[in-house]
């Protein structure tokens, strides 16, 4: 697949999500760069404003299979991955595979659950892979989490660790829709027989697994190169961070950055690429000091400002 036609399925794939769920279309191109960064996405905000509908039509579109999982606070980890099982007939323990075998798993309201079982993801989103009981099992291909997440300040939630949070390669808030908006979803709700709306596949089957590839064909420049470790780095020399950007979320930065390029329609990366994805690449891996905390900085304000200092190169 070529980057034209990855771009043209790009947009039909966004075209199909966007008759489901009324949001902002960069919103829309922000999770789906997240995927063909090969990465899985976080969605945060309050409920009922259309994250678990978004994960759906987006598995829906691209013809993958959708697995959801409820987090509570009493879900065990077993819950997740899968468990032994004794079989009578056999007398033997059989695998059981659990909800995480899928192309795409929404993991619903996931920081309801303690962290002992959130990390039961973490092998799962880095490696593809899960372990129970000694025995690897191998996830299928592709595999991408979308989690969501209610805002930490509301009740029975628990924050996730910074090394699950670290593993997401996009943060993304769908919030509020505008008056014309809510209005769309009214009317839109006044045409159909259900209350959610349906969503076919728009792609070929394995069209995800061809879009991934094509970012690995597009070229990133000397300059933005530089650019894109001159602005991971900066985040950890600013006063107010305790805790700055990983090598992994540098890494992370230039993928997705790539990914855009592709849903773009370009075969190389511009410093803007850079810019449109720096912000729900970067914003969840920053840790403020306490003071900055009490002073009431937003780790936005954080990358907006280092987008502002570091020099961005020249592209010919």
């Amino acid at each position: 697949m070529d980057v034209d036609t990855a771009a043209q399925t790009c947009t039909d794939v966004i075209d199909a999500v966007g008759e489901a769920v009324v949001t902002d279309r960069a919103f829309l191109e922000t999770i789906l760069s997240g995927a063909l960064a090969r990465g899985h996405v976080l969605l945060e905000d309050v409920p009922g404003t259309g994250k678990t509908l978004t994960a759906r039509s987006l598995a829906d579109a691209l013809g993958l299979e959708f697995t959801r999982v409820q987090f509570t606070p009493d879900l065990l980890p077993a819950d997740i991955t899968g468990s032994h099982v004794y079989d009578a007939r056999t007398e033997s323990f059989d695998f059981n595979p659990g909800p995480v075998f899928a192309n795409v798993v929404l993991a619903d309201e996931i920081n309801r659950a303690p962290p002992k079982t959130q990390a039961a993801l973490l092998e799962a989103m880095e490696e593809g892979q899960v372990s129970v009981d000694g025995e690897t099992h191998q996830l299928p291909d592709p595999f991408f989490v979308i989690a969501t997440q209610n805002p930490v300040e509301q009740e029975g939630t628990f924050r996730l660790p910074e090394a699950q949070r670290d593993r997401f390669a996009v943060k993304a808030g769908i919030g509020y829709p505008d008056r014309a908006g809510e209005r769309e979803l009214i009317d839109r709700r006044a045409d159909r027989q259900t209350a959610t709306p349906e969503i076919s596949q728009v792609v070929p089957d394995g069209a995800l697994a061809a879009l991934q590839q094509v970012p690995e064909t597009v070229a990133v420049s000397d300059g933005v190169r530089d650019y894109v470790v001159d602005v991971g780095r900066a985040t950890r020399e600013d006063r107010r961070v305790d805790v700055g950007v990983s090598p992994r979320g540098t890494q992370r930065l230039f993928e997705v950055a790539r990914a855009r390029a592709v849903v773009n329609g370009r075969d190389y990366v511009a410093p803007d690429d850079v810019k449109q994805v720096a912000m729900p690449v970067l914003v969840h891996r920053i840790v403020l000091t306490g003071e900055a905390t009490v002073e009431g900085v937003d780790p936005e304000d954080v990358v907006r400002d280092v987008l502002d200092r570091v020099q961005v190169p020249a592209v010919s």
